[in-house]
């Protein structure tokens, strides 16, 4: 990008730091940055200036990739969703255009088995999917942990920090973060000297989750941060996957609750979330099996009957609610007939509480 224009854009993502929305409205009217910098008559103008001077020394200096919402390199996936960050910063070799992206979260506080899932998940995923990327946070517990498996298995992965590109947090994960250059790399919409601060976290969850096709919770509290990234997943209409728990262990509670009120999906396993997504695999050979079409009925509840031949007439499938009313059946007694054509491999459900035959 022409360093002229570069300094516009970074003078205005700094002189609108704390509202960027107001940024991507004023770049909308005017979509050349200098005519929208030119335009705008706000103090602190200057302050901004200096700064975007310096920012660009410092991103020509270290060969910082940069991409501007408006421009055609923008990650499609990431522009689609209505607050993405006007500016990114990269560095590595990253790729946010080709292939498939998926967001693995959690808990810092991890447990043993969540860590062994997580590197289960991504090995399984990157078996049978070409062009798998991984993208996480850096942190502690499952972050890390979906990160050391991409690099295990020889795939990308992109690491989204909540500050520049001038350091590395936790610093004990700098090895990783290094080698994720060679493969993947770094993005962020913060500019150097911005430091690890709580709500910087906060908001580079919606990177994490706009630049990624679906988002998987492997083990969060029940106020986990990483629920902040599932949330936002789902606000963007990305599929949100979540690993159950045993019933009151506390590093499984958010999860728990995630599929409980159908904000997500249960994940099991790398098959259930290629499945789910409807991915193309690169061995796995395409099996003729029978369907939900194909069997004979007579093991199934009255009521379990009438809620398959619902969903079976339903093209694009039914929610909860919808079924509940429509057969006039308590909604609880719904979610244990569905539970159990699921365990019968009749239907399937899907993000967002639908259920489909299968």
């Amino acid at each position: 990008m022409n360093s002229d224009r570069l300094s516009y854009i970074i003078a205005l993502t700094h002189l609108y730091e704390t509202r960027p929305r107001l940024a991507r409205e004023v770049l909308a009217a005017y979509p050349d940055p200098q005519e929208a910098w030119e335009r705008i008559v706000l103090p602190g103008k200057s302050e901004s200036w200096d700064r975007a001077l310096q920012e660009t020394e410092f991103v020509t200096k270290h060969s910082i990739g940069t991409y501007y919402l408006h421009d055609a390199d923008y990650p499609p996936l990431l522009a689609q969703c209505p607050d993405a960050p006007v500016l990114l910063y990269t560095k590595g070799n990253v790729n946010m255009r080709d292939g498939h992206f998926v967001a693995i979260v959690g808990t810092r506080q991890a447990t043993e088995r969540g860590k062994m899932f997580t590197h289960d998940l991504v090995l399984g995923l990157a078996e049978q999917l070409p062009n798998l990327t991984i993208v996480s946070g850096l942190a502690y517990g499952i972050d890390i942990a979906a990160h050391r498996a991409a690099l295990e298995a020889g795939i990308p992965t992109l690491i989204i920090p909540g500050h520049g590109l001038d350091r590395i947090y936790p610093s004990t994960h700098r090895n990783e973060a290094v080698r994720a250059l060679e493969n993947g790399g770094i993005v962020t919409e913060y500019m150097s000297g911005s430091t690890p601060e709580k709500h910087h976290f906060v908001a580079r969850n919606r990177i994490i989750a706009g630049l990624s096709e679906c988002t998987v919770v492997v083990e969060s509290r029940a106020k986990g941060g990483s629920l902040i990234t599932a949330s936002m997943a789902f606000d963007y209409d990305r599929p949100v996957f979540a690993v159950p728990g045993r019933i009151g262990d506390e590093t499984s509670a958010g999860c728990n609750d995630l599929i409980r009120d159908q904000r997500a999906s249960l994940l099991q396993s790398p098959d259930d979330l290629i499945e789910a997504m409807m991915w193309a695999t690169a061995k796995r050979p395409v099996q003729t099996q029978l369907t939900g079409l194909d069997r004979s009925d007579d093991d199934l509840a009255p009521e379990e009957l009438t809620l398959l031949r619902m969903i079976r007439e339903a093209e694009n499938g039914m929610l909860v609610n919808d079924l509940a009313e429509e057969a006039d059946i308590p909604y609880s007694d719904v979610i244990t007939h569905l539970m159990a054509l699921e365990m019968k491999k009749r239907i399937k459900s899907f993000p967002g509480g639908k259920f489909m035959a299968v």
